[in-house]
């Protein structure tokens, strides 16, 4: 299976790239995975709502123009489903049972995803009705997909 993660903006702070490192070198007996950044936009202080949906709109047209054909597309969405460790593994089980071979995975910016992002999704997943910085969702999300692949593999994992 192939898993991949788009996300608008640069990793700035090393700790954030550490952690994804990790993930990814232990992801990697897993599955393929792909790390896509977009470029993102900046938001003036102060923006208006018409303003913020610009920028909305045009990160989400750098996701959209990513995903790859066929993929599987699960949007991080706070109105999303919350699932919880157990639930996340069974989703991509059964995906990928039922010959899914790409889940991509989408995390909006500061702003969030744009409504065209959110209908392309297949699915969307709810992490909490929090807000989290999009750098630090990356790790999360990494975090949460190595434990979903260590509960199929009937591998401990810390509860």
């Amino acid at each position: 299976m192939k898993i991949t993660v788009i996300a608008p903006g640069k990793l700035k702070e090393k700790y954030w790239t550490m952690a994804i490192d990790e993930y990814s070198k232990r992801l990697s007996r897993y599955c393929k995975l792909e790390l896509i950044q977009v470029a993102d936009e900046k938001t003036t202080e102060g923006a208006s709502p018409a303003e913020e949906e610009a920028v909305k709109t045009r990160e989400g047209e750098r996701i959209l123009a990513k995903i790859p054909d066929g993929a599987y597309v699960i949007a991080l969405a706070i109105e999303g489903k919350m699932l919880d460790s157990v639930g996340l593994s069974e989703k991509i089980e059964q995906l990928g049972l039922h010959g899914t071979s790409n889940i991509v995975f989408l995390i909006g910016g500061s702003l969030g995803l744009s409504s065209a992002v959110l209908k392309r999704a297949d699915f969307k997943l709810s992490f909490s009705p929090m807000t989290f910085p999009h750098q630090m969702m990356r790790v999360i999300l990494l975090e949460q997909i190595y434990r979903a692949y260590r509960i199929l593999h009937h591998e401990p994992y810390h509860k």
